[in-house]
């Protein structure tokens, strides 16, 4: 298997040689030196296994040893079926969304004619070639997700090509929400590596919806990442929907770097994939920030999902809310690990983190381990996680007021979900996502 899998970085060598001598001449030499230096230090890093502490739970070997090699054309997709494309957008984000199709940017399924004339919502390319952006890009593209420790982190910014940037310039309100969505259509079983940047400048206001989604059921590998800078008193709402095919394989990295005063909310909802992981990191090194990392993840039969977050409190004044619930059924597996560090200078911090799961199955597994670093000793922070299944009382409850036993645990499963999805603001993606707990539960809730 080591063997194998060596072969499998060599064969990664090899299309990033390839992709990169095509690309060479359309980039400035700061970007192909990053991709350079990130893509030795992916050969250096490899692919992590369960000997390594932050993944021992969690076995890529299928993802280090299949053939998932990215596509190297710079072709973009055209298909017949945009119908089913166009689905996968909202009508809230009609006007104000970037949708890409097996990881190429789609201008006819995209548009941004609603959106502020200040705001900027574009292909990271783009963004890189225009001079009016190339700096804020420059400045900020791989600062944050730390390519050096996170060897698939490094692998997509090897890769760095496509992907979205998104600038929100100082005082601005963007009232409908930005949609960015990345969709496996047809029988594409490559690799791909989303990448977005966003760039919230000082006392601006925006909704951010990233979402993955596939029309088939084919095997796929998405590396994505997302960096996400708030300046002073910045204010967004973030929310990530994964659904790929069950079975894809998912890695995520998102990193928040928070100004002063400022305020993120994010809640993330994880469906599909075989295999998931997303590693969330948020950092609050100003004073007065208050974030909420919420997430819902709901998996079955044959899925695994890792969410591995860490919440960093390095100045005074600043909290953060953290809830994660999930809904295991069939013979499935949830790994959830949570780490807030307050460090020393970190005083007057209220920070709150719980992780709850709901397991439907007798084979169903969770491994939860929330933690918390407390170097400051004048701070409110508190933990904690819980693994059971529906409350017996509760549907004795139901059953005496005539609701079937089946109808009344889909009551009580759906009502532990909807905690999470009812944050979500924007209406359409709620119903989607209430119907699919719905679907997924094999029931229809009646008045």
């Amino acid at each position: 298997m080591v063997t194998e899998i060596a072969t499998k970085q060599n064969s990664y060598r090899a299309a990033f040689d390839a992709w990169h001598a095509r690309v060479h001449d359309h980039g400035p030499s700061w970007l192909r030196q990053l991709r350079e230096n990130a893509f030795g230090r992916f050969e250096e890093l490899g692919f992590p296994s369960v000997k390594d502490e932050e993944w021992k739970y969690t076995n890529v070997a299928a993802i280090a040893s299949a053939d998932f090699l990215p596509d190297v054309s710079m072709e973009v997709p055209v298909s017949g079926v945009d119908a089913r494309l166009a689905r996968f957008g909202s009508p809230e984000t009609a006007a104000s969304q970037l949708i890409f199709v097996n990881g190429k940017l789609r201008k006819d399924l995209s548009s941004v004619a609603s959106l502020p004339s200040e705001v900027v919502a574009i292909e990271l390319s783009q963004a890189i070639a225009d001079e009016r952006h190339a700096e804020i890009v420059r400045s900020n593209l791989a600062r944050h997700a730390d390519y050096v420790a996170n060897g698939f982190t490094a692998l997509n910014t090897g890769f760095i090509s496509e992907g979205a940037f998104i600038h929100i310039p100082r005082g601005v309100t963007v009232d409908q929400p930005i949609q960015v969505a990345f969709i496996n259509e047809g029988d594409f079983r490559a690799a791909s590596f989303p990448r977005v940047l966003v760039v919230a400048e000082e006392n601006s206001s925006a909704m951010l919806v990233e979402s993955y989604s596939s029309t088939g059921d084919s095997a796929y590998f998405t590396n994505a990442v997302i960096e996400i800078v708030l300046k002073e008193g910045a204010r967004l709402e973030h929310y990530k929907v994964q659904r790929e095919s069950q079975s894809a394989f998912h890695i995520a990295t998102t990193q928040a770097d928070l100004g002063p005063n400022s305020s993120y909310d994010s809640t993330t909802i994880t469906f599909g994939a075989q295999l998931s992981r997303h590693d969330y990191g948020v950092t609050m090194d100003h004073e007065g920030v208050e974030c909420w990392v919420d997430g819902l993840y709901l998996i079955t039969a044959g899925q695994h999902t890792d969410t591995h977050s860490s919440i960093d409190h390095r100045k005074p004044h600043c909290t953060s809310h953290q809830l994660y619930k999930g809904i295991l059924d069939g013979k499935s597996r949830a790994v959830f690990n949570g780490k807030v560090f307050v460090r020393h200078d970190a005083q007057k911090t209220d920070a709150m983190q719980t992780n709850k799961n709901l397991l439907l199955s007798n084979e169903a597994r969770v491994d939860t381990k929330p933690q918390l670093e407390i170097l400051a000793d004048d701070v409110k922070c508190a933990h904690g996680a819980a693994v059971g299944q529906i409350d017996e009382d509760e549907l004795f409850y139901l059953a005496t007021r005539g609701i079937h036993p089946d109808l009344a645990r889909n009551l009580l499963t759906y009502g532990f979900a909807e905690e999470v999805i009812g944050k979500i603001k924007v209406e359409s993606i709620r119903a989607e996502l209430d119907e699919a707990v719905l679907n997924r539960l094999n029931a229809k809730l009646e008045a």
